[in-house]
């Protein structure tokens, strides 16, 4: 299971993602151009001690990462989607969640293999895109039981 971030704007949502990563034993995929200069100096300082550059792949565009065939993708939505806990994830799913401001073109939303959405309570448009990557990334390591062991002292 990987996360994927397409485009994103703001730095410090890339470092929390990194973090949450890092936690989590799941690698994090950078589909690029970025809001911001992404050098590998800034995703080390993004991550602050929680991320090594080899636990972010970066792609240069949609085209790069869809052409790897990283596995099934599930983008996370606020548009048309199967709500969260009736979705099955699967234990090689990519789990994309798209810019916080636009969120991703068309021509990605269709080249998805699942869309899912968060439940909010009504008249709440959407989570932070790095809660966001919280909440279904944590359904989806349950779900597989692919959570990391818990260090017992």
């Amino acid at each position: 299971m990987l996360l994927a971030l397409f485009q994103p704007d703001i730095p410090q949502n890339l470092g929390a993602a990194l973090r949450l990563g890092a936690c989590l034993g799941v690698n994090v995929h950078v589909i690029e151009p970025c809001g911001f200069p992404l050098s590998d100096k800034a995703v080390r300082r993004a991550a602050m001690d929680y991320g090594e550059p080899a636990d972010v792949t970066r792609h240069a565009g949609w085209s790069d990462f869809a052409a790897a065939g990283l596995g099934r993708i599930v983008l996370f939505t606020t548009k048309g989607a199967t709500p969260l806990h009736d979705f099955r994830f699967e234990p090689d799913d990519v789990l994309l969640f798209g810019r916080e401001s636009l969120g991703v073109p068309d021509e990605v939303a269709q080249a998805a293999d699942a869309r899912v959405i968060i439940p909010l309570s009504p008249g709440r448009r959407s989570f932070n895109v790095t809660v966001s990557a919280a909440i279904g990334l944590s359904e989806a390591l349950r779900q597989t039981s692919l959570f990391p062991n818990p260090i017992i002292p």
